[in-house]
């Protein structure tokens, strides 16, 4: 699995081309995010695929809108996703799960009488895992994004940072 952090102008059918040419290649996408970034008029696209790493960059930098690609997976890096939950939860079992909301550092951002949303930010690892354990509770739905990835921090940004 390879993951590439691709930044494209911001214009309509950019993320179309990008898939075409995954698809036209038979590269599989496991996940795929696109969102703005800091500097207008530029999107920024984590993807996460299998493949030749070389020629999946080679190929991304033929698209005309590409402005880089940066093919991550060898280097330290960041990657976070997001998870929505919509749990099962009885004047009983609501204290249980807001415990192990706790444990997992997943934050309630709804509650009714008969269910709570709870938001939970982190690896797929930790995701997968907390859905596991919740599951017994009963899950009604789930929403998760695609991670996002950045290269960790080097020299003495690193070290202030930590």
């Amino acid at each position: 699995m390879h993951t590439f952090i691709v930044h494209v102008q911001d214009q309509p059918g950019v993320l179309n081309r990008v898939v075409s040419l995954f698809r036209r290649r038979a590269y599989n996408i496991h996940d795929i995010h696109s969102s703005r970034t800091h500097q207008a008029g530029v999107h920024r696209m984590t993807i996460w695929a299998e493949g030749d790493a070389e020629r999946i960059a080679a190929n991304l930098y033929k698209l005309v809108n590409v402005i880089s690609v940066e093919e991550v997976s060898r280097q330290p890096f960041v990657a976070r996703g997001l998870a929505l939950l919509k749990l099962e939860a009885t004047e009983k079992t609501r204290p249980e799960l807001l415990q192990l909301c706790e444990v997992f550092r997943a934050t309630a951002v709804d509650i009714g009488p008969d269910a709570l949303i709870v938001e939970l930010t982190g690896s797929a690892d930790k995701i997968a895992s907390f859905v596991d354990v919740v599951r017994p509770y009963g899950i009604r739905e789930m929403a998760q994004t695609a991670a996002v990835a950045m290269t960790r921090c080097s020299g003495r940004a690193a070290e202030r940072a930590a």
